[in-house]
């Protein structure tokens, strides 16, 4: 039997989690309530208590109480929901956590949910599920988002449904069983569409090595998750040949992953291997979102909602210049490999994005600005060459044995 949090604002919306934790109940398994309300008194009574919310962030309950400020109360509160889910997860109090919620259930929810573990069953059922804004309450985390439909108001025709839903998804998730190969270190790698070829091909070297390769998308919240992952502890070593967040980064595109993407091995002294992969596109939406500041430039349409943009000479100078720059905070072992012959599928030769002497000024940078102890191989090859691969996956085998016999 598995225990399930039940998180929300018992005060305005007792009802709604009431109803959901019953049918969790009918399923067999224990329910947490905690309450997450700020102005009147729950209309539920709680297993977790708000005051222990707001205890958890050291903040003064009395002054906490008298303020009666909303804005700051869901400030408060996610803070401490965080905390106090962070920790009965830690200690096996719960299995799963389920809430329900509009703007500010939302963002008290998704908080506790961004600081449990990925892998962990999290299901946010909001009326924010299919908004924009989306990607600010998921981080870099697996919380599964349910649009509401209607709001989170008392239980009718519509949100009887999508609540029983809920609980049935919350229940589906925490029943289920995952055998895994946790005895295996891991190694995180970085790949787009332009350069999946070439990280395949590693990945295969990499796993008759003995390790387990996380392949993380490089579209922004994939940088994101790796650099978090990575910044746990969890991660062995780094095979970061995708690194065309930086470009978006850069120039303005919609995939950037924030201006710490490339830090979290070096900081942490994880041994990477680097490549300029994809440095040569900017990603944007359809065609006709492109910002006009862009109009005369380079396009290629790799689907009818994302086009890509081909980077100019002076964007790769400074492109190149950040990558080295990045590599130079490294503390453990570090090799950047510069492929010469295409860094993308579509900058190879005869392809619309070849522009060898936009790519020449990025490897002049990145050569030039590297620390002179770091190792840099140019190698005259596609990066989607088997030999690439093979070059990028020994190098960072070669790194980790270097790591095994010293830590012997």
């Amino acid at each position: 039997m598995s225990t399930i949090a039940v998180l929300g604002t018992f005060d305005t919306k007792g009802e709604e989690h009431a109803y959901v934790a019953n049918l969790i109940r009918e399923r067999g398994h224990e329910v947490l309530l905690i309450d997450a309300g700020s102005l009147d008194p729950p209309s539920i009574v709680p297993d977790v208590s708000r005051e222990e919310l707001v205890a958890a962030t050291g903040t003064d309950l009395a002054a906490f109480v008298l303020r009666r400020d909303r804005g700051e109360a869901v400030k408060v509160v996610s803070e401490g929901a965080a905390v106090v889910v962070a920790k009965l997860a830690a200690e096996k109090k719960i299995h799963g956590i389920v809430s329900l919620g509009g703007g500010g259930g939302t963002a008290i929810g998704t908080a506790a949910m961004r600081a449990l573990p990925v892998g962990f069953p999290k299901l946010m059922v909001s009326t924010l599920a299919a908004s924009e804004n989306v990607p600010t309450y998921v981080g870099v985390k697996d919380v599964v988002m349910m649009p509401s439909v209607v709001d989170v108001a008392g239980l009718n025709r519509i949100s009887r449904p999508i609540f029983a839903n809920a609980a049935g998804a919350i229940c589906g998730m925490v029943e289920t069983q995952v055998s895994s190969s946790d005895d295996k270190p891991i190694i995180a790698a970085s790949m787009f569409g332009n350069t999946t070829d070439c990280v395949n091909q590693a990945k295969l070297i990499l796993e008759e090595a003995g390790y387990e390769v996380l392949v993380f998308h490089a579209t922004g919240t994939g940088g994101r998750a790796m650099e978090s992952l990575i910044e746990s502890g969890l991660v062995s070593g780094v095979l970061d040949l995708t690194t065309t967040e930086w470009a978006d980064e850069l120039v303005g595109g919609i995939l950037a992953a924030g201006s710490t993407r490339l830090e979290a091995a070096a900081r942490n002294g994880v041994p990477a291997v680097i490549a300029p992969g994809c440095l040569d596109m900017v990603n944007f939406g359809p065609r006709d979102t492109i910002p006009k500041k862009f109009s005369g430039r380079l396009f290629y349409e790799h689907n009818p909602q994302v086009t890509l943009m081909r980077t100019t000479p002076e964007e790769c100078s400074h492109l190149g210049r950040i990558l080295a720059e990045k590599a130079n905070l490294s503390t453990g072992q570090c090799s950047v490999l510069i492929p010469s012959q295409a860094i993308s599928i579509i900058s190879a030769p005869g392809q619309p994005f070849h522009d060898s002497d936009a790519d020449q000024v990025l490897f002049a940078a990145i050569k030039s600005n590297l620390r002179k102890d770091i190792e840099v191989q140019e190698i005259s090859a596609s990066v989607n060459d088997p030999e690439f691969s093979r070059i990028a996956a020994e190098t960072l085998l070669a790194f980790l044995q270097v790591e095994t016999t010293e830590s012997v």
